[in-house]
């Protein structure tokens, strides 16, 4: 049986969505873990433990499992302080190694953090090493709009080094693929592309007025935003568009689903303060009656919420894949997103939802406008929406994994029989 080690070192995959670290990578490395599993790949998950009652090992599905390890205080630290703990990690991960007579095929590593001990065990274990980063550092500072939102250089190292040292990288979309031959000098033949997935069984349509009687909604257009609190993420401009729509006489609600992180030791997280600039900007616009902000929600309980909006709105700065457009689209709920990243690989205009041009709240409002108006071209969005989606099944994306997998198993056996002669 094949065994792989992944990493996801800064975030646990079992934690709740919607917080600043925990997003569309937490679903990816479950769902994908799991995937394999069925597939007949052993896969163990091994994340920084945050919360000192959590089991050590928990069971994810067949063949597959999170291994919580200890490094650094069992809580919550910023992404750039687990750089400290990353060598006490590492070493307890060679202890589960040697603890429970486990060997490894194969290291998958997520994000930058991951990538550096990717490049280790690389060395020290003598294994193939894939890796994908999720988001990449370069293009999130191009979109920054301050300096409290600049990625270090650190990362960008890290990043580069890892994409020269890896065996293979996958890439979410074909536009990620180009961001790192063009930021990071990446070569091309060795970037695989491979999409994100969604569990059709979950994201699937269902009724409006049942959704919408289960989360106490009325007979309004609803705008749904789905994502972390981030400023990237452009909420404000989803705020001020409500505010455009409003002029027209249109009945809105905008619900907001995230979820905030509460300081530590008394301080203010980044997302308690994004939070209170959203609520404060929420009172300044008038539209505290309009505006539900519904903090995180349970993934098994996304559908509801897209199966109730009569749109999903995001209007990023940059997405390297778009889940939620994935997950809305699998609901039949149309997406208005900004044409940035990945988002443009997945939504189309006139076809499932629409694109709008950087971050212009009146754009966005034309864009929203005639969907929220028309009936049936929301109806024919929903039904473009569904093919879209069909061909993001994890079952696709798993296979595709395994599929790189082998090729990068098979390359190393011939290099070593190359060798041996």
């Amino acid at each position: 049986m094949l065994r792989v080690a992944v990493l996801s070192v800064h975030t646990c995959p079992l934690a709740c969505l919607g917080g600043w670290e925990t997003g569309g990578m937490n679903v990816y490395v479950r769902e994908l873990s799991r995937e394999l599993g069925k597939l007949g790949v052993a896969t163990d998950v091994f994340t920084r433990r945050q919360d000192p009652e959590l089991c050590s090992v928990v069971a994810l599905g067949e063949n597959a499992r999170v291994v919580h390890v200890d490094a650094g205080p069992p809580r919550h630290v910023d992404k750039y302080a687990v750089l400290d703990y990353l060598s006490e990690f590492a070493c307890n991960v060679q202890r589960f190694r040697y603890f429970h007579g486990v060997r490894y095929d194969l290291v998958h590593a997520h994000y930058w953090l991951s990538g550096r001990l990717g490049t280790l065990f690389h060395e020290h274990w003598g294994v193939p090493t894939v890796a994908m980063f999720h988001t990449l550092a370069q293009m999130k500072n191009r979109v920054a709009q301050d300096a409290a939102e600049l990625e270090q250089q650190i990362r960008i190292d890290i990043e580069r080094r890892t994409m020269t040292t890896v065996d293979r990288v996958i890439a979410a979309t074909d536009v990620d693929k180009a961001q790192m031959v063009s930021e990071y000098g990446a070569h091309p033949r060795s970037i695989d592309v491979v999409p994100g997935g969604v569990d059709l069984a979950m994201f699937r349509p269902g009724s409006q007025t049942e959704a919408r009687a289960a989360l106490g909604l009325g007979s309004e257009r609803v705008l749904l935003f789905v994502g972390r609190i981030q400023p990237l993420k452009g909420v404000d401009i989803l705020l001020r568009a409500a505010t455009e729509l409003a002029r027209d006489g249109s009945k809105l609600r905008v619900v907001l689903v995230g979820g905030t992180a509460p300081g530590l030791r008394g301080q203010v997280s980044d997302e308690e303060r994004e939070m209170t600039r959203l609520r404060t900007l929420t009172v300044e616009l008038g539209l505290e009656r309009q505006v539900r902000f519904e903090g995180a929600v349970a993934h098994d309980r996304l559908p509801l919420y897209y199966q109730a909006a009569d749109l999903t709105v995001m209007p990023s700065t940059y997405e390297s894949f778009g889940l939620v457009a994935v997950e809305s689209l699998a609901c039949g709920t149309p997406v208005v997103a900004s044409r940035v990243g990945g988002l443009t690989t997945i939504v189309r205009d006139g076809a499932n939802g629409a694109l709008v041009p950087w971050r212009n709240p009146r754009l966005f409002a034309d864009k929203i406008r005639p969907i929220l108006r028309d009936e049936g071209l929301r109806r024919a969005l929903g039904r473009g929406g569904l093919e879209t989606a069909s061909r993001y099944g994890w079952s696709r994306v798993a296979e595709r994994t395994l599929d790189i997998y082998d090729a990068v198993l098979s390359r190393r056996l011939a290099a070593r029989a190359s060798i041996a002669e």
